[in-house]
């Protein structure tokens, strides 16, 4: 079925990296940097090009596309998703991707700054991809393969479904989302537009990775109030916000429940963002756990460390706001065993061993999931995200597209 066709994966995506699609948490504006909306302009009209007439960007820069259904069998319509926008960690201005053609395990110094060396000491993934195609950044700028990489594959096999009429499947949905890397990729999307029943994100790494597991994820805001006075006329009276603030991340343990200290399935509480004055300071931390009792567990303990610490300021106050952000997909797709099933069956179509994984993290998959949208998350070949030695390879990216091609053909044979 693949060996006379051309991907085109790879050419898509050195493409599209070279296009800043860099979101901003501090943003109140959708999609929140508008410079997401480049690439998808640039993703509609090829999607249009290739005969699929309802393809479009919308106002808040989601891009939407139908394939229809060749077969004559009831399947459900089953949604393709990535985001375009990449990641705020690094800068993704003026990307320069690099093939580095026929790997041969030798360390890869970056042009821009030699002093970002790819090697497979430090990535033994890397042992998997002698003799492939490596693409990696110059060294200035991530890549953008988390999830340009994801985009890139679902544009290739719209491009081999549309060349390929014999490839019998059911109606199939293109679903691209901006604001992923912010929390904020499935605020604004259209369920009733989409209309589809089953869903699959490209957002992973490994060749072979099927992840259904993600972490369940709170917000939680403090606010620490002071009481301000002149400085010069401070004593006694001033007691300074910040210095509470201060007290109170020093408090948090070093040897656990932080993003630096745990793996598997441990979760953390961690502080991402400080800001504010002598009389007013303002914590962000985000609250991770795979169950849902652990996040309000660590949210307890959390209220309880602030507590003892301000028992010695019985003047100063703090106020406590918990948002919930996501939740573990796992509980959803438990219902919908099936979804995973044929993800698993077309990886072992293509070749590969279904890895199964549970995601440190969330996906635009997670929300989707409790929005009606069941959503594991399949492998899209990206390596060492959000850092200026992303890398990804050509042939993960082509397994890739051969097992979503090989997806649509299992839900039009079970169904």
């Amino acid at each position: 079925m693949f060996e006379n066709y051309k991907f085109t994966a790879a050419e898509r995506f050195l493409r599209y990296v070279q296009v800043d699609t860099q979101s901003d948490p501090q943003s109140s504006t959708f999609p929140t940097t508008e410079k997401q909306k480049d690439l998808g302009k640039i993703l509609a009209e090829e999607l249009n090009q290739l005969g699929l007439a309802d393809a479009h960007m919308d106002e808040f820069g989601y891009v939407y596309a139908t394939i229809p259904s060749n077969t004559n069998k009831k399947v459900p319509v089953v949604c393709f998703c990535a985001h375009m926008d990449t990641a705020p960690d690094c800068s993704g201005t003026n990307v320069k991707p690099i093939l580095h053609q026929n790997y041969q395990g030798q360390d890869i110094v970056l042009p821009d700054d030699t002093t970002q060396v790819l090697r497979m000491s430090e990535y033994p993934y890397l042992k998997t991809q002698i003799g492939n195609d490596i693409i990696t950044a110059s060294g200035n700028t991530l890549l953008g393969s988390d999830d340009k990489a994801g985009v890139a594959e679902i544009m290739d096999l719209a491009n081999f479904l549309t060349t390929h009429k014999d490839v019998k499947h059911g109606e199939i949905k293109i679903l691209f989302t901006p604001d992923e890397e912010v929390g904020k990729g499935t605020a604004k999307v259209d369920m009733k537009k989409l209309a589809a029943d089953f869903g699959y994100t490209l957002d992973s790494g490994d060749a072979g990775a099927l992840e259904d597991e993600t972490f369940s994820a709170d917000g939680v805001q403090v606010v620490i109030h002071g009481v301000i006075s002149h400085p010069g006329y401070a004593k006694d009276k001033m007691i300074n916000a910040m210095k509470i603030a201060g007290e109170i991340l020093a408090a948090l343990p070093k040897d656990r429940l932080s993003p630096e200290s745990t793996d598997g399935k441990r979760g953390f509480i961690h502080p991402v963002r400080l800001e504010g004055i002598a009389e007013k300071c303002t914590i962000d931390f985000i609250i991770r756990d795979f169950e849902t009792d652990g996040l309000i567990k660590k949210e307890d303990y959390l209220r309880t460390q602030i507590e003892e610490r301000m028992r010695t300021y019985p003047r100063a106050s703090f106020e406590f706001y918990v948002t919930e952000q996501y939740r573990n997909m796992k509980e959803v797709l438990d219902l919908h065993p099936h979804v995973v099933e044929y993800a698993k069956e077309a990886i072992i179509r293509t070749g590969l061993q279904p890895k199964m994984e549970s995601i440190r993290g969330g996906t635009d998959g997670s929300r989707l999931s409790f929005m009606g949208l069941p959503c594991p998350n399949l492998f899209a070949g990206e390596q060492a995200i959000h850092s200026k030695l992303e890398h990804i390879s050509v042939q993960d990216m082509n397994k890739a597209v051969q097992m979503l091609v090989h997806l649509v053909q299992v839900w039009e044979e079970k169904s």
